[in-house]
């Protein structure tokens, strides 16, 4: 079906069968309409045809749409349409043109052409008949008495409500048209004001009224009631909450006595250790800002975040300083202090109880940039809070239970894993790197530690299953795993089930400057979709899919994913222009900020969202729009797919091509692997070529290296193609 415009599925309860929407169009706005069409001179069909464009249009995400387009008994045409940023005078026009050009082939037979839409739009008594094979939505504009407007759908796709709406979208569509036909249409919405409230409101997450007292004073109410309860483990120390907060109050005014003000930037340049927890709990009681810095980052990275946030105070341990010290050789007026010796000073140990605001500034978490240049989000106590709680609501994280820490001190995830537990009487685990990178020794700690919650990314997860098929281990006191920072794959999901039924999982999702997951999608058992959603907003946080203006695309229409509420950061530190892309106020929520994250997807009729890919991984090949995403998730369903990427280059002809890298235990037949996607794909989205590697190459921050891989498909560009290509 090359260049279809799909329609989006919607249904809960998919039965085969077709459904009828049936409404009136009202006698003032046809006579409009009529009105309109003798002006411009142009068919009523134009008009009629226009709205339907602009419908398909929304539901798609396109600008250019292909429908059916049938007149009387025929059978239907390929009629393509293209909406630009114009006028619906303009549009009505262009898309009269077009009518006019297909019209001429109306004798042209069914059956000599390729069938290249998913919808029809019909005139007259042809829109009695039920959809021929293939079509999902028949629109038909059917003269009884009037003018009415019959949709005929499979249910097995759409369900009643489902074709409610977009029989009403074709009507607001048409109301338009007639109440200001030079009015730019790209701005007017489609939307209900009914399903516009459901969007921004009875899409988010639950509201939960968070504590009146910060992360820190909930800590210090543990260690209050609980002193000698155990508060961390790494290796074989263990504190107490009692010592840990001692302490944490006795580096915390160290950082005063230096001056540190209300957010002042404080970075931490440690191993994740004892150390590292203590001076996090400090910066957050003392009122400043915790700056994570790898200790092994290159001395030009270190220099740079370090001014690029306008860090005066370094805390740090010995041992993790050389690559720190060649970075401030570059730098004038910052301090280091080393952890241990700070906490000798000699100052009280008692709870500092500063007043801490929930709008003040908590962390700073350096991210890569496209530009090359890292960008820090600010995130605020409040936002901070309520994904901790997000976090011990979801995963039932409560006192005595044990949660592992496994991220790098650089990513957002690893501040969760390390205070979460501290919060409601619970114990945190931090687990060595070596033992991550060795995974039955992983697995070995897990069971002696007695771990209810642990979070990795799915290419680890495959590799402890590995281990766990080799050597059965009984996890008996895990609980749930959370998967974060790649793709979630379906197939994963059922060896885990098939191996370990009874812990669930948990698919997060959600980015640094949005105070780290915004959805939790929980799993008892493999999805019945047969993909894994990131599932619903956590609590406290607004989550809409919108077009280029910020307006609620259709539910189920693909858009880019933002977000608004408590959530929401501050920005990029001293990066105006770059914060300014990326966050405004949120113009259907007064006083809300709102973050826009290059990230597109669309909602299911649970109520959940689903990934389709980034922004800025969009691009045409051969006048088709493509988005990487979709290829890649239909690549990573293919059996014996572990991990799956796909990028473009340029034949010698200039001409673009998609190549498909993926990784798994073998090589398939790269044939059959184009074969198989070509039945979920048209044929411009299949790739032209296959490539397996036993592991894909990452970035320094675990995520696939696309440029990388584009370079190895110019090198490998000349070769043949066969099987296990």
């Amino acid at each position: 079906m090359s260049g279809c415009t799909a329609v989006p599925r919607w249904t809960t309860a998919p039965q085969p069968g077709v459904g009828e929407h049936q409404t009136r169009i009202p006698t003032d706005l046809l006579e409009a309409l009529h009105g309109l069409a003798n002006t411009l001179k142009v068919p009523l069909s134009s008009v009629l045809l226009t709205a339907h464009a602009k419908v398909l249009g929304a539901l798609s995400g396109d600008r250019e749409v292909c429908t059916g387009y049938a007149v009387g008994a025929r059978p239907p045409l390929p009629l393509r349409m293209t909406l630009g940023p114009s006028s619906w005078r303009e549009a009505l026009l262009a898309t009269a043109r077009a009518e006019s050009e297909v019209l001429p082939r109306k004798e042209a037979h069914g059956h000599d052409l390729a069938r290249e839409f998913e919808t029809v739009f019909a005139l007259a008594a042809s829109g009695d008949g039920e959809p021929a094979e293939g079509i999902v939505l028949q629109v038909a504009f059917v003269r009884l008495d009037g003018l009415v407007l019959r949709l005929r759908y499979r249910t097995d796709a759409l369900d009643a409500d489902c074709a409610a709406r977009i029989a009403g979208y074709h009507l607001t569509a048409l109301s338009l048209i007639a109440a200001d036909p030079d009015a730019e249409h790209a701005r007017q919405t489609l939307l209900s004001a009914e399903e516009l409230r459901f969007q921004l409101h009875g899409l988010a997450g639950p509201r939960r009224k968070l504590p009146d007292a910060q992360a820190h004073e909930l800590f210090e109410e543990r260690a209050r009631t609980h002193p000698d309860a155990i508060a961390a483990v790494h290796g074989r120390r263990h504190v107490t909450y009692g010592e840990l907060n001692a302490r944490a109050n006795r580096l915390g005014r160290a950082l005063l006595a230096r001056g540190l003000a209300r957010e002042g930037v404080v970075g931490v340049v440690t191993e994740r250790n004892l150390d590292w927890m203590t001076a996090v709990l400090a910066i957050f009681k003392a009122g400043g800002a915790y700056l994570p810095v790898e200790p092994h980052f290159p001395a030009d990275r270190i220099a740079r975040t370090l001014s690029r946030a306008g860090c005066r105070l370094v805390l740090t341990e010995r041992g993790s300083t050389a690559l720190l010290d060649q970075a401030l050789a570059s730098l004038s007026g910052v301090e280091t202090l080393f952890i241990d010796a700070a906490c000798e000073e000699g100052h009280p140990d008692g709870d500092l109880e500063l007043p801490i605001a929930p709008d003040q500034l908590a962390y700073i978490y350096f991210t890569s940039g496209s530009t090359g240049e890292p960008k820090g989000a600010m995130c605020e106590q409040a936002g901070m809070l309520n994904h901790l709680f997000a976090k011990i609501d979801d995963l039932k994280i409560g006192e005595g239970d044990v949660v592992a820490q496994t991220a790098p001190q650089c990513f957002d995830i690893s501040l969760w894993q390390l205070i979460s537990a501290l919060l409601v009487g619970g114990r945190t685990l931090i687990v060595e790197q070596e033992t991550i990178l060795d995974a039955n020794r992983f697995i070995d700690k897990m069971v002696e530690g007695r771990v209810n919650v642990v979070q990795v990314v799915p290419s680890y997860l495959e590799v402890l299953l590995s281990c766990l098929a080799q050597q059965p281990r009984e996890l008996t006191a895990l609980r749930c795993v959370s998967a974060t920072g790649e793709a979630l794959k379906e197939e994963l999901v059922q060896r885990w089930f098939a191996v370990q039924p009874g812990i669930k999982l948990l698919n997060a999702y959600g980015l640094t400057e949005t105070s780290d997951d915004t959805n939790h999608e929980i799993m008892d058992g493999p999805p019945r979709r047969g993909r894994v959603p990131l599932g619903r907003p956590i609590n406290n946080v607004h989550v809409y899919v919108v077009d280029e203006h910020l307006s609620p695309v259709p539910l189920g229409a693909p858009g880019e994913i933002v977000f608004s509420g408590v959530c929401v950061g501050r920005g990029y530190i001293n990066d105006p222009e770059r914060t300014q892309r990326a966050f405004m106020p949120d113009p259907h929520r007064l006083g809300q900020r709102l973050y826009r994250s290059g990230d597109y997807g669309r909602w299911l009729p649970e109520g959940k969202l689903e990934f389709l890919g980034r922004r800025d991984t969009q691009v045409k090949i051969s006048g088709f729009r493509i988005e990487i995403g979709e290829i890649e998730n239909r690549l990573l369903r293919l059996p014996g797919v572990r991990e799956g990427a796909v990028v473009v280059t340029e034949r010698a002809d200039r001409s673009k091509q998609l190549v498909a890298f993926y990784g798994g235990e073998r090589p398939l037949d790269a044939n059959l692997m184009r074969d198989v996607l070509s039945e979920s794909l048209p044929a411009y989205m299949v790739p032209s070529a296959f490539h397996w590697r036993e592991t894909l190459p990452l970035t320094d921050n675990g995520k696939v290296d696309r440029k990388a891989l584009t370079a190895l498909a110019g090198a490998e560009f000349e070769r043949d193609c066969g099987p296990g290509r």
